[in-house]
Parts: C-alpha cells; sequence; structure tokens
C-alpha cells in the first residue's frame, strides 16, 4: 500500500471517529423568541455526520417517534417540558420547550379561504398591530428552512399583506416579527393538497366551546351535489352545501377529517356527468385557548375585565372599527379597565400580561342615536308637558270659581262647557 493510500485511510479515520462522539443538537423551527398556545412547531435533532433513526425522549419519557424532525401541531402548556434525541446511542442536550397561555402581539390571517391549498395555489395573509408595520418583517418556512417574504404595507387602512404560496412544500409556517424586538404575530401553517377534492379546516387553531367549520371545496368550483364527511375514516354527516359544523367543540372532536364529493361542471355543460372524489385527510385539534377579556356596557359606557386572566394582567388595550370597514382595526389611546365611546363601530378590547396577551373580548357595537331624532324628541317631551300644565292651571281655576257648591255661581255652566268644548278641540 502506498503513502497516497494510508493518508487516505488515516483521513477516513479521523472523520469517522471525531464524529462518532459527537452529541446531536435539539433546534427549534421557526426561531420564535416565544412560543405561544396555538403554534405549530417543530423540533430537530441534528448533528454534523449524524444518521437517522432518531430516538425522541420527552420529560425523560421514550417516544415512539422515530424520525429526526418532530412537528408539534397547535401546541398547548402541555407540551411544556425537556426534549432530548438520540442518534448513534449519543443523546442530546436537554432542550425546554416553554409555551405561553396567551396569544402574541399582532395578528396574522388569510384574506379568503382555509388551511389547505391547491399546489401552485396562492393568497394573502393579512398582518394587523398596534403599531407602524414599516418595522415589521415577515418569513415563511418551508421544511427545515426559512426564507424572507416582501411585505406591502397600507399606511392609510393600518394593515400590511404578504402573499403566502407553498412552492413544492407539502406545508408551510408563516409569521411577522417587528425588527429588533421581541414582538411577533401568530403563525399561520397552509398545507397543500393535489388532489380535486379538499376536506379545509379553518387556518386559526379550533378553540374549545367554540364553532368549528370543516368545509368540502371541489377544485373548479362546480356544482356540488353532496358530500360525505369522515372522521378517523368513519362516515359522520352528509351534507348537500358541504359544509360540517361542529358547534360545541370539545377535545372529543379531535381526529382526522376527510370527505367525499360528488359533484358536476354544469357551468361547461349542462349535460356534466357526476363525478366522485376523496379529499386528503387534515387533523383538528381543538385546545382551550388564552383566556379571553370580556366587554359588558351600559349605552357607550364600556368595561374591559379577564376574569381567568394571570395577576400580572394588569393594563388593557381597546380597539375600534368602523362599521363600513371590517378590516381596519385602530387602537385607542385609552389604557384604562373603563371608557366612554362616543364615536359609531365596533368595538373590543384585550389585556396585556407583558409577555403577551388575553384573547380579545366579544365585539360591542355601538350606534349613536342620530342628532335630530334626539332634538325632536326634547321638543316632544317639554311640549307635552306644557300641555299638561295649561290644562291642569284651567281646571284649577275654574275649580275654584264655580267651587263644590250646590248653586252655581253665574257663568259656571258656560265656562264649563267651553272648557269642555275645549279640550275636546284640543284632543
Amino acid at each position: 500500500m502506498d503513502s497516497r493510500s494510508l493518508l487516505t485511510l488515516s483521513v477516513l479515520f479521523v472523520l469517522i471517529g471525531g464524529n462518532k462522539g459527537q452529541k446531536p443538537t435539539v433546534t427549534l423551527r421557526p426561531k420564535f423568541p416565544q412560543v405561544y398556545v396555538g403554534d405549530d412547531v417543530t423540533l430537530i435533532c441534528n448533528r454534523k455526520g449524524g444518521s437517522k433513526p432518531t430516538r425522541w425522549f420527552f420529560n425523560r419519557a421514550p417516544q415512539t417517534h422515530e424520525d429526526y424532525l418532530m412537528l408539534l401541531i397547535a401546541v398547548t402548556p402541555k407540551n411544556n417540558g425537556v426534549y432530548e434525541c438520540e442518534q448513534d446511542e449519543t443523546r442530546s442536550d436537554p432542550y425546554t420547550l416553554t409555551v405561553l397561555d396567551l396569544e402574541p402581539y399582532a395578528q396574522l390571517s388569510p384574506s379568503i379561504g382555509g388551511a389547505v391549498m391547491t399546489k401552485g395555489d396562492g393568497r394573502n395573509l393579512v398582518l394587523q398591530a398596534d403599531d407602524d408595520l414599516k418595522n415589521w418583517s415577515c418569513f415563511v418556512l418551508r421544511g427545515v428552512s426559512t426564507f424572507s417574504l416582501a411585505l406591502d404595507v397600507d399606511e392609510e387602512m393600518k394593515r400590511a399583506a404578504i402573499f403566502a404560496e407553498l412552492k413544492e412544500a407539502e406545508r408551510a409556517t408563516f409569521f411577522c416579527k417587528k425588527k429588533k424586538a421581541d414582538l411577533r404575530s401568530n403563525a399561520v401553517t397552509l398545507k397543500m393538497t393535489e388532489l380535486m377534492v379538499m376536506l379545509v379546516p379553518p387556518v386559526i387553531p379550533a378553540l374549545q366551546g367554540e364553532h368549528v367549520d370543516l368545509r368540502c371545496v371541489v377544485w373548479g368550483g362546480p356544482e356540488l351535489k353532496n358530500a360525505v364527511f369522515y372522521k378517523d375514516s368513519r362516515e359522520i354527516k352528509t351534507s348537500h352545501d358541504g359544509t360540517y359544523i361542529i358547534i360545541n367543540a370539545t377535545q372529543s372532536d379531535n381526529g382526522n377529517y376527510s370527505c367525499r364529493a360528488t359533484y358536476r361542471f354544469s357551468h361547461i355543460s349542462a349535460e356534466a356527468a357526476l363525478k366522485e372524489g376523496d379529499s386528503d385527510a387534515q387533523e383538528l385539534k381543538v385546545i382551550g385557548g388564552p383566556p379571553a377579556a370580556v366587554i359588558s356596557a351600559s349605552t357607550n359606557s364600556l368595561q374591559c375585565s379577564c376574569p381567568h386572566c394571570p395577576d400580572d394582567c394588569t393594563s388593557y388595550h381597546w380597539y375600534h372599527t368602523p362599521l363600513n370597514d371590517p378590516y381596519t382595526r385602530k387602537k385607542l389611546p385609552e389604557s384604562d379597565e373603563f371608557i366612554t365611546v362616543k364615536k359609531e363601530g365596533q368595538y373590543k378590547c384585550r389585556s396585556d400580561c407583558g409577555k403577551g396577551f388575553s384573547r380579545f373580548s366579544n365585539i360591542y357595537n355601538y350606534k349613536a342615536q342620530p342628532v335630530e331624532f334626539r332634538h325632536m324628541w326634547y321638543i316632544l317631551v317639554a311640549a307635552l308637558i306644557l300641555f299638561v300644565i295649561i290644562i291642569v292651571l284651567i281646571i284649577v281655576l275654574m275649580w275654584r270659581r264655580c267651587g263644590r257648591m250646590d248653586i252655581q255661581a253665574p257663568g259656571c255652566d258656560a265656562d264649563q262647557d267651553r272648557l269642555v268644548m275645549s279640550v275636546r278641540y284640543v284632543r
């Protein structure tokens, strides 16, 4: 064996030996400054030269998951704890995951549609925050790689938009962060399907006690004859409008949902044949969610409270939305528990808890009484009171003049007749 071969073997031996003792590392994607309830996050077990299979441990207990990626959907405080992974009998250092039972600072939501898109499709996601959106940046996580996205800011409408597309990824998570700060939006996860029929769950996490709409949609917008919905491969309902509504969601509604649609492209041809197709299965996870604020009102005096919030939730944020523009939201300067409103529109509030917020309260619709009507009402009431006073004075004067005696004073009968006639005339 020549010296070149010996050198090659030596290098290989060093590389193999060096990689064997190296610890794997658990990392979080996306790289959130804080993780909030309802987020989709991925834990990655990675090391240079590492290989599959991978063993995972949660709070020291071994898990059945063996892939080097561990996807956690709609996390809650139940996911709090220590995560470790093991490759080639070498275990990583512990990684502690903390999920805040609060909502993030800003809100990211789709302008239309749900959580599932066809391949090659895209849609706008709208960003709303309390401050200037020029200081925000948005990103997308596809697989294990994060990419920046262009943010289109509308200063007049106090919102911004990004164009969300999956490219070739089966799922992608979109989120925004404020520059030079730890403030961020919620994360929106979109999933891809290559089938004609789609089971579309809502983008936001399903919250316990609220209603959840599942839609069976066919690409191209054909005439839908009926849709059969399945939970965990078991038929649960047939719908003619393609919608399955869970009225009061609980954790018993957790599962994998799909649908089978019967449809016809009647807008292309009146004689178009009926077709059938199945959707992909989509996971639904119902979570408790952060505590919600509550508005109580007395006419135009509003009070914001959060009975189930932590003790460090000490201030409030108030918001106004015009009745003619449901997508515009303006933060009001008040931060107290009580406010008095004068402007028509929709009002809601939330409690500020330092690292996050409570859920938004119920919406209070305030419609001011028209000024013209108020003034007319005052005039009518004043005229009625004046009329009553005049009638009472006339009766008292006549009573004093004629008295209660059996002998009537001269002219009393005529005066009484005139009084009766006057009252009748007024009526």
